[in-house]
């Protein structure tokens, strides 16, 4: 990963996890960020550069990244125009650039948003049980916005083989990043538990079921439905842990 920007450690979100699961260990967030470098936001929700002057309202934020999305999703990366965010978010030209300094930041931040939307890292499901936990984080929105999850992934693609700032990369690290820490925090909940075993791969399991998601919306090109997370839960992830489809153990 290269090194654009010094990593941002987020230690009031960090101290608000732990607080939620005290078994996890801080170290665990910390290298999990890491190894993303550039993927935190330094000023509200932008990688840009604050400008001086009057207190920037980040509350349009949201909107201009839902825009850019949009946009994404429709026109493509090379079509994409930050003039064209700009009409769709109903914000001024400049308001858009004075957060992006151009279009591969702006999307960098809009896949950024994407991911971080997908799973809510500071409300995490505790139901006692690992299934419960996993099937509780998926959410109607994934199957609902699949089509256009497809048409962004497949856009953002064509942006990582032009790209040589690195955000590209970044970006779909930041994508998965969210997945991954929350399985990993549901895994370290189970061996809490005495669920699963203590000496399950938790680094390698936590990202079993994001980098196949991911495989099949960005290179299969196909939508995620309930079938086949469902299918990748009970037959793929619970029995790598030892656990069956009906919950109870493999041993």
């Amino acid at each position: 990963m290269t090194d654009l920007l010094k990593p941002v450690v987020d230690l009031p979100h960090l101290k608000a996890i732990r607080k939620q699961n005290s078994i996890f260990k801080q170290e665990c967030f910390v290298s999990e960020l890491d190894s993303i470098n550039t993927i935190m936001y330094h000023n509200g929700m932008s990688t840009a550069t604050p400008q001086p002057g009057r207190k920037r309202d980040n509350s349009l934020d949201p909107k201009i990244l839902d825009a850019a999305l949009e946009v994404l999703a429709e026109q493509g990366y090379d079509g994409m125009t930050m003039d064209a965010v700009a009409s769709r978010a109903n914000a001024g030209k400049a308001t858009v650039y004075r957060r992006w300094p151009s279009k591969a930041h702006l999307v960098h931040d809009a896949i950024v948003w994407m991911g971080q939307q997908d799973v809510d890292l500071e409300a995490l499901p505790d139901t006692g049980s690992l299934r419960g936990d996993i099937v509780s984080l998926i959410r109607t929105s994934l199957y609902e916005e699949g089509e256009r999850r497809i048409k962004v992934i497949a856009a953002f693609t064509s942006m990582l083989r032009s790209d040589n700032t690195g955000l590209g990369q970044a970006a779909y690290a930041a994508c998965v990043a969210p997945w991954v820490t929350a399985y990993r925090v549901a895994l370290e909940r189970a061996i809490a538990r005495g669920e699963i075993a203590a000496s399950v791969d938790v680094e390698l399991l936590s990202r079993l079921i994001p980098s196949m998601c991911m495989y099949r919306e960005s290179v299969e090109r196909v939508a995620l439905d309930p079938a086949f997370t469902y299918g990748l839960i009970d037959h793929v992830f619970l029995p790598a842990v030892g656990i069956r489809g009906d919950g109870s153990s493999t041993s």
